[in-house]
C-alpha cells in the first residue's frame, strides 16, 4: 500500500535528519511537532492547505491526514532545490499527486499567485527558518503584495516576515494559521513588537503553545507554536489562550520528544480553552 511506502520514506527522511545535525531543521520538522500543529489548526473537508516553507513536506502531509477524507488540496513552496525534490517525491509516495509544490524563495518570489494576487488558503502551516538573517528585507517596503504593512521585520530576523506572509495568504474571515517560532518572536521589541501588537489589536492571535527545549534537530532552543485565526470577528472571542507545555516530554538520546499523551493534552486543552493551573491561561485583551 502506498501509505506504507510514504511512511517509510518519511522515516528515512527523519533518520537522515537525525544525522544531519544543524542543517536538519531546514528540511524536517519532528513528526510530533508537526502532528501537534496540524491538530491545532484542525483542517476540514475541502480545505486548501499551504506551507510556504515546506521543506520535505511532512507538515503538509500531517495536515492532510487530519482532514480525514481525500477531499483537500495541498500547496507548498521551498527554496532549496534538493529539499524541493524530496518534497515532490514525498507527495508522490503519499498519493497526493495533485499537490502543487513550487521551487523559489517565498519572501522574495512567492510563486503561489493567481491574477497578480497571492493565493488564499483555509489553512496555512509552517516551520520557517528560525530568525533567518538576510531574509529579503531590501525588497520588503516595495512588496507588490503589501505583506509587510504592519511593519518591516529587522534584517537579521525574518520570523515576522514569514508570519506576515502566512497571515496575508489565509482566507479572509475563515483562514487559520499555525507556525513554529523561536521564543524571541514572542517578546522582542522594535519593529517586531509593533507587528505583534498590530496583530493582537486586529484580534488575529488565537493562542500560543510553549514547547519543551531540544525537540528540534540541531537546535536546543525551546520553540513555541502560534495560532492565528481570521474567523475571529470584532465582538467575538478576543482572548489569547496560552499553554506552557515546556515540561511535558520524554528524554531521548539526542533530543527530547513529545509523547502521544503530551500532544493530546495540548490539543484538548487548546480546543476547550481549559484553564489549568501552571499549564494554561486565557489572557484578556487588556492583559
Amino acid at each position: 500500500h502506498m501509505d506504507i511506502v510514504g511512511d517509510v520514506y518519511e522515516y528515512l527522511i527523519a533518520r537522515f535528519a537525525a544525522q544531519a545535525g544543524k542543517k536538519a531543521g531546514e528540511f524536517y520538522t519532528p513528526a510530533e511537532v508537526s502532528e501537534t500543529l496540524a491538530r491545532l489548526v484542525n483542517p476540514q473537508d475541502g480545505d486548501r492547505i499551504c506551507d510556504p516553507t515546506c521543506g520535505s513536506g511532512s507538515l503538509l502531509i500531517k495536515a492532510a491526514k487530519q482532514v480525514g477524507t481525500k477531499n483537500f488540496s495541498l500547496f507548498g513552496q521551498e527554496m532549496n532545490g534538493s529539499t524541493w525534490a524530496l518534497c515532490k517525491m514525498n507527495m508522490f509516495l503519499h498519493e497526493v499527486d495533485a499537490a502543487r509544490i513550487e521551487w523559489e524563495d517565498t519572501i522574495r518570489h512567492p510563486q503561489l499567485v493567481e491574477n497578480d494576487a497571492l493565493m488564499k488558503f483555509d489553512i496555512v502551516v509552517a516551520n520557517p527558518p528560525f530568525s533567518l538573517d538576510k531574509w529579503g528585507q531590501e525588497g520588503a517596503a516595495g512588496d507588490q503584495f503589501n505583506r509587510f504593512h504592519r511593519g518591516i521585520p529587522p534584517t537579521s530576523k525574518g520570523d515576522w516576515a514569514f508570519i506576515s506572509h502566512m497571515i496575508a495568504t489565509a482566507l479572509e474571515g475563515k483562514g487559520r494559521v499555525g507556525v513554529v517560532v523561536p521564543h524571541g518572536v514572542l517578546f522582542r521589541g522594535g519593529q517586531e513588537g509593533k507587528i505583534r501588537q498590530a496583530l493582537i489589536e486586529e484580534n488575529l492571535l488565537d493562542g500560543v503553545v510553549g514547547l519543551a527545549s531540544n525537540l528540534f534537530y540541531g537546535a536546543g532552543i525551546p520553540a513555541a507554536l502560534m495560532i492565528f485565526d481570521k474567523s475571529r470577528t470584532p465582538g467575538g472571542r478576543d482572548d489569547v489562550f496560552f499553554i506552557d507545555a515546556s515540561s511535558d516530554y520524554v528524554q531521548g538520546t539526542n533530543q527530547n520528544r513529545l509523547r502521544p499523551e503530551d500532544i493530546d493534552k495540548i490539543v484538548e486543552t487548546f480546543r476547550n480553552r481549559t484553564v489549568i493551573e501552571k499549564y494554561s491561561h486565557s489572557a484578556t485583551f487588556e492583559e
